[in-house]
């Protein structure tokens, strides 16, 4: 400190780094601007949101192995920079299924949406179309296939259909989304049965929620939730029945464990669109989807919450692109939470991703502003590494850009 030659302070300069901002009165944008990342925004979405709610998206299936070993191979993936290859802008844009997408990423099919968040489909599917991206809607959502079209007229939205007992529910909501300019099928094959979520059965999941006294104390921590669950319309699953059922019960009374691959076949007869199968782990599973005629296939694994200890789908996908080759499409899906699982992804493989838990941890945290934060965090950080990494394009991430630890 003896070295040191005193002054007194300089005023003006002094002045000059006094910048005090102006206090917010939108306290949500505040909230969402001060997420740096997914892991935030599940933060804000965990202290925001009732325990069942917040539990049905972080919980996975048994003893959540699965889920829990998605991340460790996607923080085991080193990606590699490359310097001074004069990368002054990289293109994040893409197409997939037939359609441009402004990034390489879209959102997932979730159910029991309007439970996260009473903005639910709706405000997922505007934040998607705002990012010129497409929005999935699950056949267990919580709006209806005409409501999303009608909230984001002109976005790009695609539907997941479950192969159902009764043809015929299964032919009308095929044929409600080719009306309402669903362009996009994507067939969930991986639920038979429904997985054994531990969490979700002590929470006592249903729909529509039973209100116990636990559930009330555990709300009435959450005012905002609280209030928009009273004053807006009944939670139910818009494309079923509006009978009360626990989740294990509605999926166990639709679905059919002998399904097999001819169903799929009428699938595909029936829809004129692109057609992917969703759930798909193995080359051997990957060259029947093919024959069965579909466009394209989304290796995952539910994120962990059919099949405890199921394969990752990171690791599963350069045997599927083995098998398939370069010309089929494939998304992958189960346990993205940042830019960097994208990239890691699109160089290992995939043509495209979808995020599942990260855009319910944006839309827990502030409804469409949240997933729109969401959106924005991911695209950001696939800009980055991918600058970083000397890709000027989707098309330049390759496996040559990351080194695998497993």
């Amino acid at each position: 400190m003896g070295n040191l030659k005193r002054q007194m302070p300089d005023v003006a300069a002094l002045t000059s780094l006094m910048k005090f901002k102006v206090p917010s009165l939108d306290r949500r944008a505040t909230r969402l601007a001060g997420a740096a990342d997914i892991w935030d925004l599940r933060a804000i979405a965990k202290r925001r949101t009732p325990k069942a709610a917040f539990d049905y998206v972080d919980g996975a299936a048994g003893r959540e192995i699965t889920a829990q070993r998605a991340r460790q191979v996607f923080d085991s993936v080193e990606l590699l920079p490359r310097i001074l290859h004069g990368t002054a802008h990289s293109d994040l844009s893409t197409t997939i299924a037939g359609a441009h997408s402004a990034l390489p990423f879209g959102i997932a099919p979730t159910g029991f949406t309007r439970f996260m968040h009473s903005e639910g489909e709706i405000g997922g599917s505007k934040a998607a179309h705002k990012a010129g991206i497409p929005f999935t809607l699950s056949t267990m959502g919580t709006r209806s296939i005409e409501e999303v079209a009608q909230a984001a007229p002109g976005g790009v939205n695609w539907f997941q259909l479950y192969l159902w007992k009764d043809r015929e529910k299964s032919r009308a909501l095929v044929e409600r989304a080719a009306r309402a300019g669903f362009d996009t099928l994507l067939v969930t094959v991986d639920t038979p049965v429904a997985g054994q979520r531990h969490r979700d059965t002590r929470n006592g999941m249903k729909i529509p929620p039973e209100l116990t006294l636990k559930t009330i104390v555990d709300a009435s921590y959450r005012p905002e939730w609280w209030f928009n669950f009273l004053t807006t319309d009944s939670l139910k699953f818009a494309s079923l029945s509006e009978s009360s059922a626990d989740l294990p019960s509605i999926i166990n009374s639709m679905f059919d464990p002998s399904l097999d691959f001819d169903d799929l076949k009428w699938i595909r007869e029936l829809w004129k669109g692109k057609l992917f199968v969703k759930g798909v782990l193995t080359a051997e599973d990957a060259a029947k989807a093919q024959a069965a005629g579909a466009d394209g296939l989304v290796v995952s694994n539910h994120g962990g919450r059919q099949l405890d200890r199921a394969p990752i789908a990171f690791e599963a996908l350069s045997d599927v692109r083995a098998e398939v080759g370069q010309d089929m499409e494939i998304i992958l899906d189960s346990g993205i939470m940042s830019g960097v699982d994208i990239v890691a992804s699109l160089c290992a493989g995939a043509d495209f991703v979808l995020i599942g838990r990260a855009y319910l941890y944006g839309l827990m945290a502030g409804g469409e502003q949240g997933v729109t934060r969401a959106i924005e965090l991911l695209a950001k950080e696939v800009e980055v590494a991918m600058q970083l990494m000397g890709a000027a394009s989707i098309k330049d991430l390759d496996e040559h850009l990351i080194r695998r630890h497993w």
